[in-house]
């Protein structure tokens, strides 16, 4: 730590009230996000679980799953928290290297699992593993090793950008054989976030995001199902019972809720007209249910969630904390792109896309790797507060 920043702290903290251990405003949106999430879950669930064979035609089936999802992850938190920054950062290249392999084990035939044409899950028992959401920390976590490793080379496209690149190309190569396009654009979009808040050269940067819009566009037209996507996320009521059924029933909850909704528990779309109604389209049964207001309220969290983990980082760069810095911006970019791709494909501004609501959304290994994520955030605020008050961490 730099004699300024020391100092800057000292005077900061000198004829104050006791600084909090911890950030409030990074605590309650998160808490509340997570209990939220818990309750519009088992409401938007319930139509499905009571119908399903698969489930015993027990409506709270959802609710206690994600219960336990949501109870296994803080205690990972809690155990993630204990965790200096400085051994994550030392684990990062093996914990990447552990979700690349993952990537690989879940394409191997009989092993990964298959829903709805897509493998994506290893099966464990009464659980199923899904390693691209583990693949999103761990892509942050590395990411921030990389550009505090490489910091004097981001100027050079061939030392700096090249070696990074090519780790993107392998993890998005083995992404799309599941197909799991939508976490290849987020686990993309926070290894080049990182880079470019680590001072990557900026017209190198205008250049990739040509390139990588231009290998989008390939993606998307090369694929006869991601080109449906398009064509009905450009009028879906063309074709409202076809490509268009989704984003369709979406976009009837949403204007069915009005500004204060249709009251908690009463959604019509949730009864099997809306599809994965509790995990991709939860916020169109909260906009039907809460209405404008509910809507809000979850942006609103969501907003300062990612705005305190952009401070956080920033605080700690002052503090001459690199890797943590980064890796605090990291899990910014990460809750700001994922939470922003799901609602565009919720209220019809971008084309449909198989990504869930972070910390809301039905799922175990999503809420496990957003918990941890949370709890490293925790930890780069708490070690900056050590700091500045003069204390060793």
């Amino acid at each position: 730590m730099s004699t300024l920043a020391y100092s800057a702290g000292r005077r900061l903290n000198a004829g104050s009230t006791p600084q909090a251990e911890l950030d409030p405003l990074l605590l309650w949106p998160a808490l509340g996000l997570l209990m939220f999430g818990l309750v519009m879950v088992y409401s938007a669930s319930i139509a499905t679980a009571e119908g399903s064979r698969f489930t015993g035609h027990q409506s709270s089936y959802f609710l206690v799953r994600h219960a336990v999802f949501l109870a296994v992850g803080l205690v990972a938190g809690v155990m993630a928290f204990q965790i200096p920054l400085r051994l994550w950062q030392q684990a990062a290249p093996w914990l990447f290297l552990a979700g690349v392999l993952l990537l690989l084990l879940v394409l191997i035939p009989h092993v990964g699992r298959a829903v709805n044409g897509a493998q994506r899950w290893l099966p464990l028992g009464p659980i199923n593993l899904q390693p691209s959401e583990l693949m999103k920390l761990f892509a942050v976590l590395y990411a921030a090793d990389y550009t505090t490793r490489k910091l004097a080379d981001m100027g050079s496209f061939r030392r700096g950008f090249v070696p990074m690149a090519l780790v993107m190309v392998l993890v998005g190569a083995l992404l799309l054989r599941e197909p799991d396009f939508g976490a290849f654009v987020v686990i993309v979009g926070i290894a080049f976030g990182i880079l470019f808040l680590g001072g990557i050269n900026a017209r190198l940067f205008a250049v990739l995001i040509g390139v990588m819009a231009i290998a989008f566009v390939i993606l998307i037209w090369s694929s006869p199902y991601r080109r449906d996507r398009i064509f009905g996320f450009m009028d879906p009521w063309q074709d409202a019972y076809g490509r268009g059924y989704q984003l369709s029933h979406a976009l009837i909850a949403f204007g069915r809720g009005e500004w204060l909704g249709v009251g908690l528990g009463a959604s019509i779309e949730k009864l099997f007209y809306l599809p994965e109604a509790h995990t991709d389209f939860l916020l169109a049964v909260i906009a039907e249910e809460l209405g404008f207001f509910g809507v809000f309220a979850v942006v609103a969290m969501f907003a300062l969630l990612v705005q305190r983990a952009f401070a956080i980082g920033r605080q700690a760069l002052v503090l001459d904390r690199l890797y943590a810095g980064l890796a605090a911006q990291g899990i910014g970019i990460w809750i700001g792109i994922q939470s922003f791709i799901n609602m565009g494909v919720n209220m019809g501004l971008l084309p449909t896309k198989g990504l869930t609501l972070p910390l809301m959304s039905f799922g175990g290994s999503g809420i496990m790797a957003n918990c941890v994520a949370l709890a490293v955030l925790a930890r780069v605020d708490w070690e900056n507060r050590q700091l500045m008050r003069g204390q060793s961490v």
